[in-house]
């Protein structure tokens, strides 16, 4: 038997976009990746947000009757995993990348700038098809829609947050790419921290999206990380 990974997506993406690296892992571990909620075509619920994508992840491990499960989670992602692993102990480890934690009303407001489905169409339509193609037959609007809304939520009221973060014992690397301008390193490093038992991990030349990533170098991370003896 294979020891499992599971690849979270990061906010407006879907599985997909982990496909690559679900690949240089399957030699290794059994790989398992999901959509969540309203996402890569997923229908939406009456919850959206970081609560309702820790219960897809359970979901997920109910389903396949999953124990000592290694996570990685990319941006939002990494945020959903470390959240389950408050509740969850089949929870092993987790390796987080381009994760946003420090969350306030100000960075929410600046971080939702990005998300005006409009002005995408206009600067980017480019990206706006990709969009539509990743989350059909779901509104790819829509699903902006309700992740900027969750985002302002967090600003309100982060729900990770040092008190709560000093419950998860299990190892966490949180890594980082240099050139992410979404996510900074001290508020990386303050949430390493906060953990009890995580490392931080900076990136030369990667950037905040999947695709601008060595993915190559980071399956080499993931799985010394995973395989390694705790």
């Amino acid at each position: 038997m294979k020891p499992v990974a599971i690849l979270l997506h990061g906010a407006m993406g879907s599985e997909k976009q982990l496909f690559p690296l679900k690949q240089l892992l399957s030699e290794n571990f059994d790989v398992y990746a999901l959509n969540f909620t309203g996402h890569g075509g997923k229908a939406f619920g009456e919850e959206f947000g970081i609560e309702r994508f820790s219960k897809d992840l359970v979901q997920l491990l109910d389903q396949k009757n999953l124990n000592n499960v290694n996570i990685f989670g990319y941006s939002m992602g990494g945020y959903v995993a470390i959240n389950a692993a408050l509740s969850d102990s089949r929870i092993a480890k987790i390796f987080t990348l381009g994760t946003k934690f420090g969350w306030s009303l100000e960075s929410a407001t600046q971080a939702v700038k990005m998300f005006d489905p409009g002005k995408i169409e206009e600067k980017v339509p480019a990206f706006a098809v990709t969009l539509k193609l990743m989350h059909q037959p779901q509104d790819w609007k829509e699903v902006m829609t309700h992740t900027t809304q969750m985002m302002i939520s967090l600003g309100k009221s982060p729900i990770l947050h040092s008190k709560n973060l000093k419950e998860v014992k299990i190892p966490v690397i949180i890594g980082l790419g240099a050139e992410d301008k979404m996510v900074s390193v001290h508020e990386s490093k303050e949430v390493v921290n906060a953990l009890h038992q995580s490392e931080f991990q900076l990136y030369e030349g990667f950037k905040h999206p999947i695709e601008q990533v060595d993915i190559s170098v980071l399956a080499n991370d993931l799985t010394e990380f995973f395989l390694k003896e705790s």
